[in-house]
């Protein structure tokens, strides 16, 4: 290694270091979005996509696809794929009817992103999963009931 790189490197490294530790540099600040708790926190499916899509009136639409098993193994780990074809697709969100908290997972897609969501969730109990899709400022929804067996028994 030449002496002249080495004592590049750490004079950068030593920088960085003390420039963060000063609070100069807030990574966190600069990527993070804002964090919809009262979404994740409410028990009602209907308030959690209203808090979420800003509404709660979906039209049922036969573009929004949902792969998930219609009898999961396990359900701490359920696999879930939404699909669509729309166009100005803005956000995808899983709803579990009969999780304690319904508001599973949701996405803010931009630009010209594709329809396309896979997600994993835990599900304590046999329910609907409903898929919503904000897409040119309205908002629609697709819906597949996932059984839930313990140890895959089918019981």
């Amino acid at each position: 290694m030449k002496r002249r790189t080495f004592l590049k490197g750490t004079l950068a490294g030593s920088t960085l270091a003390v420039a963060t530790g000063a609070g100069l540099l807030t990574p966190s600040a600069v990527l993070a979005g804002t964090w919809p708790k009262a979404a994740f926190d409410t028990k009602d499916a209907a308030a959690a996509i209203n808090a979420v899509m800003g509404s709660s009136d979906a039209a049922a639409s036969g573009d929004i696809k949902i792969k998930a098993p219609t009898q999961a193994e396990n359900g701490a780990v359920v696999p879930i794929k939404i699909e669509t074809g729309m166009d100005n697709v803005e956000s995808i969100a899983v709803m579990i009817k009969n999780n304690p908290s319904p508001l599973a997972s949701m996405v803010a897609l931009s630009g010209n992103a594709v329809g396309f969501y896979s997600t994993r969730c835990k599900m304590g109990k046999t329910s609907p999963v409903t898929a919503y899709v904000k897409a040119g400022g309205k908002l629609y929804s697709a819906s597949q009931t996932v059984k839930v067996t313990v140890g895959g028994c089918g019981g």
